[in-house]
């Protein structure tokens, strides 16, 4: 139902108004509407397919400026439970937002703000602010990197994530112990979400555990050099800048920006010195016959000669004639070969500067990078994380005026501003050496068309290199992963979305990661006194959702991981759950049902304001 500026669902209560509509808002949506939480839509020019989308939902649509009280009062903001300002542009989010908290203090306020100084700012009034990007550039990175292991941080206290390979047939009891399982995933198989620790598992099926690092280590399921964030691992692997800095790193950068042209000059004017050397340490003589120069003073004389230097101490003066034919040749060979050298030296140190100057370093010799496809928000906050993991990294970037790549080359990452679905393209990022490909533009047909291009440049490296696909919708994703084979299929909305609708719920969000083709979330809830977990055994909640850690309301000193399934939920403890997020929010729902709505169909509309929707 499409309605203009009214009062129909002012006095709605317990409800959740999404300002937006296109990108992360619409997901937000789906995933209120797929949970039962009541919500309404207010866009300034809401896009008509997508009006239908959540007209076919059942969801109301108000069309009307977001930054009037007038449009957000008729939205029923005296009602609402929060309100997700999830807008494209971050001016409109800001304004919505700093309005929301100025006529509502004691509303939830959540805004998608990309810039990082504005959403510090933002968060001192009271406003939970969420970065897209962000939240979903480590499901991308973990994708690209496969170490198989996620941080999560559960009360100040250090979890991972860890997937493992079952080594024998048995149950997850009888295999690991205490450590919670999160997931299993037979080869070829669908994933079984937070499994009972007496499901039983074959040898070669993958299986998710969370624990602490010490518990995982001791169970065989993680060694210490497998922990991305532990000391070790931060001293085996120094930071990209770092290693640049030092003489070899200099030296490497150098020998990469080399071609095969500047090789063969260097080793002709070695061949003609190492040569000359020979000939005078053996047939020159010094102060009449019988002396011959030294070695050192051979070297000396011969380079003194290649490099037209003059002869002040020593000369083919009195030399046999062959001899003087052989110096005459030296010095026209070695002065072609030494300038030739120097010319093919120069060259290369002034292209360099002009192709950083223009984004286009050639990448020579690399091995074991990151190509990293697409350069807006979420694919710059990609470059980022893989760089701070010490990881090399190649950017290839379409549009030579993106805001990001002045950030991009200060962090010293290559960058070529080309088509990435052209195999030319791709070959000269030596797609053929990479470790991993993440495809991050904003477009999905862009994304899939570079991926199968991507595909097919791979060949027989296709199943052993992560190639990371950005779809935005997630039906789709799942269709291209089905159909093409792709693996690692991400919608960063789908990724995002949880975390807006958690934070606007009261639900808080810590985590979102992958089993298999599953996205899972870790949160924190609050128990609710006198709500519907009040009293609850933690084995009553649903089979898709378990309870990693609680920290009680009495004992704010402890924190029990795992608890037992017999233990009961009290008043105020803090209770970590983990699994899909739509069974987190029916879980939250539970413990904090959301009031009654009226029927709009049943208000009074005397100004006409309601209208079916039209095409």
């Amino acid at each position: 139902m499409l309605s203009r500026v009214g009062d129909v669902y002012a006095s709605w209560h317990g409800h959740v108004i999404v300002c937006g509509l296109e990108g992360v808002a619409l997901r937000i949506v789906e995933q209120l509407t797929l949970s039962g939480v009541p919500a309404v839509v207010v866009d300034d020019d809401p896009d008509a397919p997508l009006a239908r989308i959540i007209g076919d939902w059942g969801v109301p649509l108000i069309a009307g400026p977001t930054r009037a009280a007038e449009t957000l009062m008729s939205a029923g903001l005296a009602g609402a439970i929060a309100v997700i300002c999830a807008q494209h542009d971050d001016l409109r989010t800001l304004e919505t937002a700093l309005l929301t908290r100025r006529l509502r203090a004691d509303v939830r306020v959540v805004a998608q703000l990309t810039n990082p100084a504005v959403g510090r700012a933002v968060k001192e009034a009271g406003v939970a602010v969420l970065d897209v990007a962000g939240l979903s550039a480590p499901s991308v990175v973990e994708a690209c990197l496969r170490e198989g292991v996620q941080e999560l941080i559960l009360s100040g206290e250090r979890f991972l994530a860890a997937r493992t390979i079952a080594p024998r047939p048995g149950t997850l009891r009888e295999l690991y112990g205490a450590l919670a399982p999160v997931a299993v995933q037979p080869p070829g198989g669908e994933v079984q979400v937070c499994p009972g620790r007496d499901t039983r598992v074959e040898p070669g099926d993958e299986v998710t555990l969370i624990g602490t690092p010490a518990e995982l280590t001791a169970a065989s399921v993680l060694s210490q050099n497998q922990d991305p964030h532990g000391e070790r691992s931060r001293a085996c692997v120094p930071p990209l800048a770092a290693r640049a800095r030092t003489l070899p790193g200099l030296v490497l950068s150098l020998a990469r920006a080399a071609d095969r042209r500047l090789a063969v000059a260097l080793g002709a004017l070695l061949a003609v010195l190492v040569t000359a050397t020979a000939v005078l340490r053996l047939t020159y003589r010094y102060a009449g016959p019988g002396h011959h120069i030294s070695l050192l003073d051979s070297v000396y004389f011969t380079v003194e000669t290649v490099t037209t230097v003059g002869y002040g101490d020593f000369t083919f003066r009195g030399e046999p004639a062959w001899l003087m034919v052989f110096a005459i040749a030296l010095m026209i060979s070695g002065a072609l070969f030494v300038a030739v050298f120097f010319a093919l030296l120069t060259n290369i140190l002034v292209s360099r500067r002009i192709e950083e100057s223009f984004g286009r370093r050639k990448i020579t010799g690399l091995r074991g990078h990151v190509l990293v496809i697409g350069l807006g928000t979420v694919g710059w906050r990609v470059v980022q994380q893989l760089h701070a993991a010490g990881r090399e990294v190649v950017v290839v970037e379409q549009n030579e005026h993106n805001r990001h790549l002045g950030q991009v080359r200060a962090l010293d990452v290559p960058i070529v501003i080309a088509d990435a679905t052209v195999p030319e393209v791709l070959a000269s990022v030596r797609l053929a050496a990479a470790s991993a490909v993440a495809v991050l533009t904003s477009d999905d047909l862009a994304n899939l068309e570079t991926g199968l291009a991507v595909r097919d440049q791979l060949e027989a490296r296709w199943r052993s290199t992560p190639v990371v696909l950005r779809i935005f919708d997630p039906q789709l994703a799942h269709s291209v992963r089905d159909t093409f084979g792709f693996r690692n299929v991400r919608s960063t909305a789908a990724l995002a979305a949880p975390w807006f609708v958690g934070a606007a719920l009261g639900l808080d969000v810590l985590s979102t990661f992958y089993a298999g083709d599953e996205p899972l979330l870790v949160a924190r809830l609050t128990v609710t006194p006198g709500g519907g977990l009040h009293g609850l055994r933690m084995d009553a909640l649903t089979g898709s959702t378990r309870v990693l850690a609680l920290r009680r309301a009495a004992d704010r000193e402890i924190l029990y991981h795992p608890p037992r399934r017999s233990t009961r939920f009290e008043p105020a403890d803090e209770a970590y759950l983990i699994g899909p997020y739509d069974e987190l929010l029916t879980v939250l729902r539970r413990d904090r049902p959301s009031p009654a709505l009226p029927d709009p169909e049943d208000s009074a509309d005397p100004a006409g304001l309601t209208q079916p929707e039209t095409g």
